[in-house]
């Protein structure tokens, strides 16, 4: 009861179940009736019963729930099933199957709930990277508090308090979540972040071209919604990781006057095997996401194992569009227009960062990291950047410099503000531009305005 309480944070007079009975009887029919019974004996508490009969939990679980006012004013709590629900709840899904052996009864509604939750362990245990994610996983499926959605059809779906729509489109299929764009709840247009409520009516729209989205893994509840997008997102980053590795190869063999269609298969084999890896395109993703240099693979591909050249490589174009493995890096914000050059970071990629950037002045001496890389013509999409405005601390002042930034055609991502006394504040801007010249035009913008002291570039 302590524990109950701490768990809940409720005072003693708020459980309800010091005193449970439990009832079992002969069929499901006879725990319908004896809860016509018990609601005629003592007068039942609103809200307070739970019908796990007619919608099991997702384990199989099934019972009657009810909480009475009992004599003298108590709280009487009450769980009428039958003797299979009890085998079922006492003993766990093994004893359930093991009572069922040598019997001819058609399958029941708990022995198929208990069975779709055992398959949908097993589908997270293979699709888990690796052990301490499956169990995080498995934590999260084992212990939710539970609602009760309905499809369009009327099929009744379980899913944990706090599910979204896309944690019914998982529930549902894999395939219906990884495609899903939009969702109707209660026939109107919803964010697919919304939190459901038990008793809605969930309708999922899909399109082929959709994909997961990482931002989904910020609301997601069930630990299959969770699994299959991070699923997804390592397929993708590791084919972009491959075709960014095949990318940084040939500008390599280029300083060498070769190509990867000149070296024979024997040769291309041979190397595989020398850095361990399991295929070609195994090696290209560990190239693509820093675990192997570059540089270091087109010597051996050209020259064999033990040869070094000094080379000049022709710089990679980057337009921002590469996905995944290739990373802007936050402490200085580059953006198109700067001079940049690019980091080889293990797992991640290459890290692009400011030429005059003080946090990577250490890592320079780590020449092998390093690649010479020049932004693209006609980029088209925008990059974050931080600016300070130190501005007079009086009315509508934010609203104003948020107006001046939108009329300039750019989005504010984050807004933080530093109080430096009663008179002046510095905000501190996170944007969304498309390179230095429309950074000028916004800056230019807002030291028009009176209310606006200076304006400085933000660099850690």
């Amino acid at each position: 009861l302590y524990q109950k309480m701490v768990a809940k944070k409720c005072a003693f007079s708020d459980i309800l179940d010091v005193y449970a009975f439990r009832i079992v009887v002969k069929d499901v029919d006879a725990c319908y009736r004896m809860l016509g019974l018990v609601h005629n004996l003592y007068k039942p508490i609103q809200h307070r019963f739970k019908d796990y009969i007619a919608i099991p939990k997702a384990n199989g679980y099934q019972s009657l729930h009810t909480v009475l006012i009992g004599p003298y004013g108590l709280n009487l709590e009450v769980q009428i099933r039958t003797h299979d629900m009890g085998q079922m709840a006492e003993a766990g899904v093994a004893a359930h199957w093991l009572y069922k052996v040598g019997e001819h009864d058609s399958i029941s509604l708990a022995h198929r709930k208990a069975r779709q939750w055992l398959q949908g362990i097993l589908e997270m245990q293979k699709t888990s990277g690796d052990s301490v994610e499956f169990l995080d996983n498995l934590r999260i499926d084992l212990f939710p508090e539970e609602i009760y959605v309905f499809s369009p059809t009327g099929e009744i779906l379980t899913l944990p308090k706090s599910a979204t729509p896309v944690d019914y489109a998982y529930a549902v299929h894999t395939s219906l979540g990884d495609h899903c764009v939009a969702a109707k709840v209660g026939r109107r247009l919803v964010p697919l972040s919304t939190q459901l409520e038990t008793g809605q009516t969930v309708e999922i729209i899909t399109a082929d071209t959709a994909h997961p989205n990482t931002h989904w893994l910020n609301y997601v509840a069930t630990a299959k919604a969770r699994n299959c997008i991070r699923h997804y997102l390592k397929r993708l980053q590791a084919e972009e990781a491959a075709l960014l590795g095949q990318h940084m190869l040939t500008k390599n063999l280029q300083a060498f006057s070769s190509s990867i269609d000149e070296i024979d298969t024997f040769r291309i084999a041979e190397v595989v095997a020398y850095f361990e890896a399991d295929s070609f395109e195994h090696l290209m993703e560990q190239v693509g996401l820093g675990d192997r240099s570059a540089l270091k693979v087109a010597q051996t591909l050209v020259f064999g194992h033990n040869t070094a050249q000094d080379v000049r490589l022709a710089p990679i174009v980057i337009a921002g569009t590469e996905g995944m493995v290739v990373n802007f890096a936050k402490c200085c914000h580059p953006i198109p227009g700067d001079h940049i050059h690019g980091y080889v970071s293990a797992g991640r990629g290459i890290v692009v960062h400011q030429d005059d950037c003080k946090n990577t002045l250490s890592l320079r001496a780590k020449s092998d990291k390093w690649l010479e890389v020049v932004w693209a013509d006609n980029i088209e999409r925008y990059f974050s950047v931080e600016i300070i405005v130190h501005v007079h601390n009086q009315r509508g002042v934010l609203a104003t410099v948020a107006a001046a930034i939108s009329e300039s055609n750019a989005n504010i991502e984050n807004v933080t503000i530093d109080e430096k006394d009663s008179a002046y504040h510095d905000l501190h801007l996170l944007i969304a531009v498309q390179g230095r010249q429309h950074l000028a035009e916004i800056m230019h913008r807002l030291r028009r305005l009176d209310l606006v002291e200076r304006i400085t570039r933000y660099k850690q």
